[in-house]
């Protein structure tokens, strides 16, 4: 069995390029790739919140949903609840098949039909390390930050 570190290493290093080769086919950095996944999963959010949850400051959220909304990703609209406000959308997933939707379709589709050869017990060891796995850089990543 190889060394976990090395596992950790490697899955690190292809989880990074497979957002590259996101970012490269759709014009979108990182920190366009991870506030499109925020918008997209948290529903409408106004750039306050998309400042908290991202860590960006204000006006680096601005510039990151003027470009998102140039290239077609999200929509801004007047909060229904708050019309002074505005809230940001993840705009629909095109047709087309080449979205980010469409990206993460497709490895969402081959992660399910890998997970399915693993039985109950293993799946939910398998559940536990990923989830261990995000707390641990969840909070590495806090300790950098501070």
């Amino acid at each position: 069995m190889e060394d976990g570190s090395a596992l950790g290493a490697e899955l690190s290093t292809a989880v990074i390029l497979f957002h590259e080769a996101i970012g490269h086919r759709l014009g979108l950095s990182a920190a366009d790739q991870r506030a499109l996944r925020i918008i997209a999963g948290r529903g409408p959010l106004t750039a306050g919140t998309l400042a908290q949850l991202t860590g960006l400051s204000p006006g680096a959220v601005t510039g990151l949903v003027d470009r998102l909304e140039r290239g077609g990703h999200v929509t801004r609209a007047a909060d229904p609840a708050d019309r002074r406000r505005i809230v940001i959308s993840a705009a629909p997933t095109p047709a087309t098949g080449t979205g980010i939707g469409a990206a993460f379709a497709r490895l969402s589709a081959a992660m399910s039909a890998m997970t399915s050869r693993y039985d109950e017990k293993e799946a939910a060891a398998i559940a536990d390390f990923v989830q261990r796995t995000i707390e641990i850089l969840r909070e590495q990543t806090r300790l950098l930050n501070d």
